[in-house]
């Protein structure tokens, strides 16, 4: 999936679209997607300007983006907006810095009518750079 579909079915918009393109889905199991980091991000001009480091709550964001996409590649839940509810067992392994490509590994634990959980993985090459299990909900 590609950035313009990403788009149709995501709300968020730049700066605070966190996911480039979709690389793997399986409808209601798993997917998979990228997020290029480049110095150009807005963040970096705070996070630190002498060492640059993607905020740790960023990576999250982009974890709950793609997690947002298993759903709403649904018909029924098609312009309905996903709400964090909940993050348990976040842990951060490695930085994450400009010029790195994050890939988003989401597994979906369960669906439920609007509400669903996640176990998330942020990847730089085989390197683990962030996990953690997300709770959503979709709203309108």
């Amino acid at each position: 999936m590609e950035i313009n579909k990403i788009k149709k079915l995501l709300p968020h918009r730049y700066p605070f679209l966190m996911v480039d393109r979709v690389l793997s889905f399986e409808p209601q199991k798993k997917i998979v997607a990228l997020k290029n980091v480049t110095v150009n991000e807005e963040f970096f001009n705070g996070h630190f300007p002498q060492r640059p480091v993607m905020p740790g709550v960023l990576i999250i964001e982009s974890m709950a983006q793609v997690a947002g996409l298993v759903m709403l590649v649904e018909d029924e839940h098609k312009g309905k907006i996903p709400f964090f509810t909940g993050i348990d067992n976040a842990r951060f392994r490695r930085p994450v810095v400009p010029g790195d490509q994050l890939i988003l590994e989401i597994d979906v634990v369960r669906i439920k009518g609007n509400v669903g959980k996640v176990k998330g993985r942020a990847l730089v090459g085989d390197e683990l750079a962030a996990e953690a299990e997300l709770m959503f909900v979709l709203g309108s």
